[in-house]
């Protein structure tokens, strides 16, 4: 089951970022990299700056999380994570279905590590198309609020 979720769910969402970035440690920049991954305080500015969060329900244990964030003329998928025991059996194909449906009419713009490859043929199975490098800096830099050595080894995927 899918739901919007609030605040008061921080640390079930922290909880399925934080073990599913595991993933991430030693394919990203070691400077990067950090555990945990995120923390409850950037997961709360996240939620102020106007992320909305959606996570998928199994057995009323939450497994996946994926978020979108409207900005002027576009929406972000943000913060799109499943945990490592449940990844490859269509959480993170459910949550994205659902958020392609319920934002239709918008483009739709996604970030990733360039190394993490996995994510990235994830979402051209979607329809997403991998920007050139140029077009990705730009987008992440007039987009998202990341530091520089995170958009030298981002992409972004657009549809």
């Amino acid at each position: 089951m899918i739901e919007k979720l609030t605040k008061k769910a921080i640390p079930s969402i922290l909880n399925v970022i934080n073990d599913a970035a595991l993933r991430y440690n030693g394919i990203i920049p070691d400077n990067c990299w950090h555990k945990p991954y995120m923390s409850e305080q950037e997961l709360v500015n996240e939620f102020n700056d106007g992320v909305h969060m959606f996570g998928y329900n199994q057995n009323n244990r939450l497994v996946g999380v994926m978020g979108i964030q409207k900005l002027k003329d576009i929406t972000l998928i943000r913060h799109a994570y499943t945990l490592t025991h449940y990844q490859g059996k269509g959480v993170g194909k459910s949550l994205l279905k659902y958020l392609l449906e319920i934002n239709q009419n918008t483009c739709l713009l996604v970030g990733t590590w360039r190394d993490a490859t996995w994510a990235i043929r994830f979402y051209e199975k979607f329809d997403f198309v991998l920007q050139t490098k140029k077009q990705t800096v730009y987008l992440l830099k007039k987009y998202w609020k990341i530091p520089l050595k995170q958009i030298e080894n981002s992409v972004v995927l657009k549809k």
